[in-house]
């Protein structure tokens, strides 16, 4: 991996966040104490630059609050993509590397990268696969390229682009499409026009687009939130304040056909609260009203009937580092391979994937990525396809997958070469 260029580096940064970058453009490690000391002078040039905004809360006035300011931007050029810790060195922070070239499948190419029992895994671009296929499916789950300003290292395409760019991967998919079956689009609302802090609306214009083009009838926009993302979007929310920190992104779900839709939310039941299994346990409501001038209604024994579980709402809380992620990109870094930097949660592609299809039903994901979706599939008994452009993701992605039954791979994975 190589570091970044300098010059483009600091251009790409707020000007208040350049000293702290500066400091680290060397590609060596540097303690805070190391960074203090080295901005001393930009401080005593510049007080007022590096002076709170507003009063320090009390459980800060002891502490140097300079050198707090100079954290908050390390932080900040984290979140950028431009700095990281140094693992196992309290305090220490170095320039994160730029990702290594991504290898592109040549046009026209389709080889098998690995296979299991129930699956296929495709170096190809989608649009080589899916038009030659004649396979009823039923139900598309991906993560397309989001329309975002810099586009992450396998690339993008415009807020422009993006209805013409997502009606030409789905085309051939919505045509082996069995009745009832499902189209399910993992997308960010995080896009903005461009150097302003409205939101695009590429997602209203992709949804239209799909009724329009393909008569696909919009089932539900499934939120689903991260507690742990970082604030932002940076430049809107922290630098300029002008947005509230984004924590939730959507799915986009359509179907074919809406009275023989295969969801069931008995597939996805969840645990009743605690609350719940007591209003149960004592056979129900004890009282009579109504709320909301009689819209909704309480009887006795209302709630008390036992039921399987809780049915899931449509708002979701799922997080991207879990057990599985983490072990994915351990075993990629230790091979020298890429990490991917928008994996798409598995627990979320767990929960859509069962509540929208039958075992032995077939899943297809066009945009693979670390094939979570796939991965899902392969572990709630359903056949699944995916195509992933990328050859360093999907042998990243092979790793979650060895020890399926019928595991067949053209990577050798104790090398991080082609078998």
């Amino acid at each position: 991996m190589s570091l970044p260029c300098e010059p483009d580096l600091l251009a790409a940064v707020p000007e208040t966040l350049r000293p702290v970058l500066r400091a680290y453009l060397s590609g060596a490690p540097v303690a805070n104490d190391a960074l203090y000391a080295q901005l001393q002078p930009e401080v005593e040039a510049s007080p007022e630059r590096w002076q709170p905004k507003a009063a320090a809360p009390a459980s800060c006035r002891d502490r140097n609050l300079v050198h707090r300011k100079m954290r908050w931007h390390q932080q900040t050029l984290r979140q950028l993509g431009l700095l990281e810790k140094v693992p196992g060195r309290r305090g220490v922070w170095q320039l994160k590397p730029q990702a290594k070239e991504l290898t592109p499948a040549r046009p026209g190419m389709v080889l098998v990268a690995f296979s299991t029992r129930l699956g296929l895994a495709l170096w190809s671009s989608c649009h080589d696969v899916f038009p030659r296929i004649d396979e009823p499916i039923a139900l598309l789950l991906t993560s397309p390229p989001y329309p975002i300003r810099k586009p992450r290292a396998y690339g993008g395409v415009t807020a422009g682009e993006f209805t013409d760019f997502i009606c030409g991967a789905l085309e051939p998919i919505v045509a082996n499409l069995l009745d009832g079956g499902s189209i399910a689009l993992s997308l960010s609302p995080d896009c903005f026009e461009p150097g302003s802090p409205a939101r695009s609306t590429y997602l209203e214009e992709a949804t239209l687009a799909l009724k329009r083009r393909f008569d696909l009838h919009l089932m539900d926009r499934i939120i689903w939130t991260n507690p742990a993302r970082p604030p932002g979007p940076v430049r809107w929310a922290s630098i300029q304040r002008v947005q509230l920190s984004a924590t939730y992104e959507m799915v986009l779900w359509f179907t074919n056909n809406p009275a023989a839709c295969f969801s069931d939310n008995r597939r996805v039941l969840q645990p009743h609260t605690e609350r719940h299994a007591g209003l149960i346990a004592r056979g129900g409501e004890k009282r009579t009203t109504n709320y909301g001038d009689g819209a909704y209604r309480l009887r006795v024994g209302s709630f008390g009937a036992e039921t399987a579980g809780r049915i899931p709402r449509n708002v979701q809380n799922f997080t991207h580092n879990g057990a599985t992620h983490r072990a994915m990109r351990q075993a990629a870094i230790s091979a020298g391979l890429p990490t991917h930097g928008a994996c798409m949660p598995l627990g979320l592609a767990k929960f859509l994937v069962e509540f929208l299809t039958r075992k032995d039903q077939l899943v297809v994901d066009c945009f693979g990525g670390w094939l979570r979706t796939a991965l899902a599939a392969e572990q709630t008994g359903r056949r699944w396809l995916a195509t992933e452009l990328m050859g360093e993701h999907l042998m990243g992605a092979a790793y979650a997958f060895q020890h399926a039954e019928g595991f067949q791979s053209a990577f050798d994975l104790k090398t991080g070469g082609h078998a």
